[in-house]
């Protein structure tokens, strides 16, 4: 111990160099500390211009705020401001009482601005809670899924809503547990838990454009009953949407929703330039049976058509393989072999109803098949193509007849299927105006009989 107290008197007795910042030699240690004066007291010993500018300031200050006039004034007790804010005068009176202008004297007085009214929260949509119901799957809802069922009878219930009572086995059909792609089937019972449904919204009146929509297919309907609509669709009119329309008949049926937000189906389509019968169905009961009938050939279409030259014999049977060849602006249908990719059977009869001088034929056709545009690579396959067709009309140097118009002539004159509720369903559509101009101008008689109703039915 005694040695480091040495060492350490011998450093501080070393001369010391102020350039380089070191302290200034120490004095002898001395036995009793000298009393040091407050930090206070030593600064205000030292020189004024030695104290550091942040004391010199808070100096001032502090001189400031003892001042009668300095901007620095104490403040006053918390009860006195709270008197001068009671006792608070406007501008205009601060004035006139000669204190000094900030502003001109011109200036009017400020006046208060009135506050916005608050708005009403907009009230949030109810809850309607329902009770635990059994009902029976009907003959519309036959083959329907669970969720779809779910969906069709409470079209306010969400999907969420849907698979819980499901996943948690609240619901039961026929007392079972069932799973939401499990199909129902007529007759069956469905037990349904309580639920909470959103309020119906109102439904809201039809706008100008969508009740001329609905005038329009009134004015196209052959026939109509609470399942089934037969439309005389008019030429140049889509069946469905493609690339760059906005007008079809799919599109149109939106105006005929119902109640539970079910619009009609198509059942099957015609060409957008072939005017006709087109069946559609009004329920999903209707849609099913409907289109069971084309699939099992129950249903009999007949077609008008006006073609180059006289088919001979005047009455056969076209038997081909069809397929697609995609071009880069559409699609045409060419004759293909037995096993080429893509190539479907296509079967049509064929009638000759009229000769005009041996240079054009009416003919009635009946497609068992219906593939894309069959009829019209049909008679283009033997030789007589349709009147008017911009994609399959072959023969060169062939010239018009005067009066008759270069539009297609193929009209879906009748379509007679199997009514879903019992009974048969009979349409017949007319000439359009085209055609009816050319069978005018021909002196065809489109009264007369239709041999084509004795073709079989394969």
């Amino acid at each position: 111990m005694s040695r480091r107290i040495k060492r350490t008197q011998t450093r501080s007795d070393r001369p010391t160099d102020r350039r380089k910042g070191e302290r200034p030699k120490a004095e002898a240690v001395r036995s009793a500390p000298a009393k040091r004066d407050s930090p206070k007291r030593e600064a205000s010993k030292r020189p004024e211009s030695d104290r550091p500018r942040r004391e010199r300031l808070g100096g001032e200050r502090e001189a400031a705020s003892r001042s009668e006039f300095g901007r620095g004034k104490a403040r006053p007790p918390r009860a006195e401001r709270d008197e001068r804010r009671e006792t608070f005068e406007p501008r205009g009176k601060r004035v006139a009482a000669g204190k000094p202008v900030r502003f001109g004297a011109e200036r009017a007085e400020r006046k208060p601005v009135a506050a916005p009214p608050p708005q009403k929260a907009e009230p949030e949509t109810p809850l309607l809670p329902t009770k635990v119901q059994t009902v029976v799957v009907t003959a519309d809802e036959n083959n329907m899924r669970v969720d779809r069922f779910l969906e069709a009878r409470f079209p306010g219930l969400s999907f969420s809503h849907i698979q819980r009572i499901v996943r948690k086995g609240e619901l039961r059909v026929d007392g079972k547990r069932a799973d939401s792609k499990d199909r129902l089937e007529e007759g069956q019972t469905v037990r349904i838990p309580p639920l909470k449904l959103d309020a119906p919204k109102e439904r809201a009146g039809l706008s100008e454009a969508e009740r001329k929509t609905l005038e329009s297919l009134k004015a196209m309907t052959l026939y109509e009953d609470d399942d089934v609509l037969v439309l005389n669709k008019p030429v140049g009119l889509a069946v469905q949407g493609g690339s760059g329309m906005t007008r079809h008949i799919d599109q149109m049926l939106e105006v005929m929703r119902d109640a539970k937000g079910q619009k009609p189906r198509l059942v099957h389509r015609i060409d957008r330039e072939t005017s006709g019968c087109l069946l559609i169905a009004k329920t999903r009961f209707a849609a099913t049976h409907l289109t069971g009938a084309f699939r099992s050939r129950s249903a009999r279409k007949i077609y008008w058509a006006l073609v180059a030259g006289v088919p001979k014999p005047k009455q056969g049977r076209i038997s081909t393989y069809l397929a697609k060849d995609e071009g880069e602006d559409d699609t045409i249908m060419r004759v293909a072999a037995h096993g080429d990719e893509g190539a479907s059977h296509a079967v049509t009869y064929y009638a000759v109803v009229e000769a005009s001088a041996n240079k054009l034929a009416w003919v009635s056709l009946k497609p068992v098949t219906g593939r894309t545009h069959q009829l019209r690579a049909h008679m283009a396959h033997i030789g007589h193509p349709i009147v008017g067709d911009p994609k399959y009309f072959n023969i060169e140097n062939w010239a018009l007849p005067g009066g008759l118009q270069n539009r297609l002539h193929l009209l879906a004159r009748r379509i007679v299927i199997p009514h879903p509720r019992g009974g048969v369903i009979d349409a017949t559509a007319p000439l359009p105006p085209h055609m009816l101009q050319s069978w005018n101008l021909l002196g065809l008689e489109h009264d007369r009989f239709d041999p084509i109703e004795n073709a079989p039915e394969e």
